[in-house]
């Protein structure tokens, strides 16, 4: 698959770039990034660089690419998102997506934008052609879950145990977007999540 690049002229989506490195290996040292991510803590430079050169390249080639969110164009980036196969690989027609957003630049809607951007070319049939998007974060992540509410995932549960982070069991939350689901808020999340 090539590069794509996404934008609704409020948010700009571009594959990450060697060029990036730094501004990748800043943004990573937030803890609130590290918190609920599975990324190394604490994270180095030559973490972005496997990051670019081991992930980002060969995942445009095998249905897993991950755009860096810009506030512009040719911004700078304020975050990362993206869509890969389920582990272990269960199918072919089902990606999960991930995103994270550096402090600066939330609260603008900025991550909804781009969620919804990434989701709808995830399950264009003319596109990447996923029949499902699944969502999933660690018990507790709030600000994901209202992205996720807000592009149109529907919430289906708590897996007891479901992720690891850095060596320890976590639970996860989880919720899927079918291709006939709509775009819209979906209503039926848990006032806890």
């Amino acid at each position: 698959m090539d590069a794509e690049f996404l934008s609704d002229g409020a948010v700009w989506l571009s594959p990450p770039a060697v060029s990036d490195i730094d501004a990748i290996t800043a943004l990573c040292q937030e803890p609130s990034i590290g918190a609920w991510t599975t990324m190394p803590v604490p994270y180095h430079r030559a973490d972005a660089e496997k990051f670019i050169y081991d992930i980002v390249g060969p995942g445009w080639a095998t249905r897993s690419p991950t755009w860096a969110v810009r506030t512009a164009e040719h911004g700078r980036v304020v975050g990362m998102i993206g869509l890969s196969p389920l582990y272990p690989r269960r199918d072919d027609d089902t990606a999960e997506i991930g995103f994270w957003l550096s402090p600066a630049a939330r609260g603008r809607g900025l991550m909804s934008r781009a969620a919804g951007l990434v989701s709808a070319i995830g399950l264009d049939p003319t596109a990447m052609a996923f029949e499902r998007l699944e969502w999933r974060a660690f018990v507790g992540n709030h600000p994901s879950a209202a992205v996720a509410r807000r592009t149109g995932y529907h919430y289906e549960g708590l897996i007891r145990g479901g992720g690891v982070q850095r060596g320890t069991r976590r639970d996860i939350w989880v919720a899927g977007r079918l291709r006939t689901d709509p775009a819209t808020p979906s209503p039926h999340w848990p006032a806890e999540v």
